[in-house]
C-alpha cells in the first residue's frame, strides 16, 4: 500500500497536467472548488507539512546553516527579481504581471522534495529549505509583492500578510503540535498526507484553469512563455547559485529544484483572494503549478541518470519520512 501511494504521489506532474487539460475542456469538473475551497485547501496542504516538523528539523537548521541559509536567500533573491524582470522584458498586462511576480515572491514548492528525490539530489536538504523558506513567507511574500508588484495596482500589504499568517503560519503550528503531542494519530495520517496534498494542488490549478479557460485561450503564447521563462531561469541560477557558493553538485542540483519551483497553490489562494478583479493573476499562479512540476520533472529525470558523488551535509539531521513535504 505505501509503495502505492508512493507512486501516485510522484505522478504530481501527471496529475497536474491531467487536471489542466480537462479543466479547459469540462471546466464544471472543478469549478465547484473555488473561494474558501481554495483557502482552506492550502490550509489541509500547509497542515500536512506541519504534522512531519518537530524540534529536532529546527535544530538541524542551526547545525546546517550555511547551505540551507543560500538556499533560502536564494529563493527570496532570485526568484522575485526574475519574476519582475520578466513582466517588464515581455511587457506583460497587469493581471498577469501581479500574479508572476505574486508566485515568484512565494515559497518553496510543495512539490520541490520530491522531485529532489526523483533527481537522486539531497532530499534533507530540500526538507530543510522547503521548510525555512515557508516559515520565511509569512514576512517575504507580502514584503516582496507589495515592493516589485505595487507599481502595476495597488497592494495591500498589511492583507496579504494576515492572509500568510492564516493559510501558512497557523496550519503549520498547529501540525508541529500534533507531531509532538498526537504522535500515534500523525503516523496513521503520513502515509497517505503527500496524496492528498498532491490532489488538492491539482484541484486548485485545475479549478483556476476553469474558471479562466477562456482568457488562458485568448492570451496566446505570451503567458506561457512567461512562465515557462521564471521557472526555467529559476531552476538555472539556483545552480549558478549553489556554483558561486562552492557546494557540490548534489547540493546544487538541490538549491536548483527548490528556487526553481514555486508554492503555486499558495501564490493562487493569495491572487483569488487579494486580486478578485484580476482573474489573470491566479491564472499565472495556476500555470506556474504545471509547468515548475513538468520542468522539474524533466530534469529530475536528467539528472537521475547522471548521479553524482554525495558529500557530508544536512543529510544526518534529516526527518525518516522522504515523501511527506508535497
Amino acid at each position: 500500500m505505501h509503495s502505492l501511494l508512493a507512486l501516485l504521489t510522484n505522478c504530481f506532474p501527471v496529475w497536474v497536467l491531467a487536471g489542466g487539460a480537462l479543466a479547459l475542456v469540462r471546466p464544471g469538473w472543478f469549478t465547484w472548488f473555488s473561494g474558501e475551497f481554495i483557502t482552506w485547501g492550502l490550509a489541509v496542504i500547509m497542515l500536512g507539512m506541519g504534522i512531519t516538523l518537530s524540534v529536532d528539523d529546527f535544530k538541524a537548521v542551526f547545525r546546517h546553516p550555511r547551505r540551507i541559509a543560500a538556499g533560502v536567500a536564494a529563493q527570496y533573491l532570485l526568484m522575485p527579481l526574475l519574476g519582475w524582470s520578466v513582466a517588464r522584458l515581455l511587457q506583460l498586462e497587469p493581471g498577469v504581471a501581479v500574479g508572476l511576480i505574486l508566485v515568484a515572491c512565494c515559497p518553496g514548492g510543495t512539490a520541490s522534495n520530491v522531485v529532489t528525490y526523483l533527481a537522486r539530489a539531497n532530499v534533507p536538504l530540500s526538507v530543510l529549505m522547503t521548510m525555512c523558506s515557508t516559515f520565511a513567507a509569512i514576512m517575504f511574500t507580502p514584503l516582496l509583492t507589495k515592493w516589485l508588484a505595487g507599481q502595476y495596482v495597488p497592494v495591500d500589504g498589511w492583507g496579504l500578510f494576515v492572509s500568510t499568517v492564516k493559510i501558512v503560519l497557523a496550519p503549520l503550528v498547529i501540525g508541529l503540535v500534533l507531531n509532538r503531542y498526537a504522535a500515534g494519530l500523525v503516523q496513521k495520517v503520513l502515509p497517505v498526507a503527500p496524496l492528498v496534498s498532491v490532489l488538492t494542488i491539482t484541484l486548485i490549478c485545475a479549478s483556476i484553469i476553469g474558471e479562466s479557460a477562456d482568457r488562458l485561450k485568448a492570451a496566446g503564447a505570451v503567458l506561457p512563455l512567461a512562465v515557462f521563462l521564471l521557472h526555467a531561469g529559476g531552476f538555472a541560477l539556483g545552480y549558478a547559485f549553489g556554483r558561486v557558493f562552492g557546494f557540490p553538485a548534489v547540493d546544487r542540483r538541490t538549491i536548483s529544484i527548490e528556487v526553481g519551483m514555486q508554492n503555486s497553490g499558495l501564490g493562487a489562494a493569495l491572487a483569488s483572494r487579494h486580486f478578485p478583479l484580476m482573474p489573470e493573476a491566479a491564472l499565472s499562479c495556476a500555470i506556474s503549478a504545471t509547468f515548475h512540476s513538468v520542468i522539474g520533472s524533466l530534469l529530475a529525470g536528467y539528472w537521475r541518470l547522471r548521479p553524482v558523488s554525495r558529500t557530508p551535509s544536512p543529510a544526518a539531521a534529516a526527518p525518516a519520512v522522504v515523501l511527506t513535504r508535497q
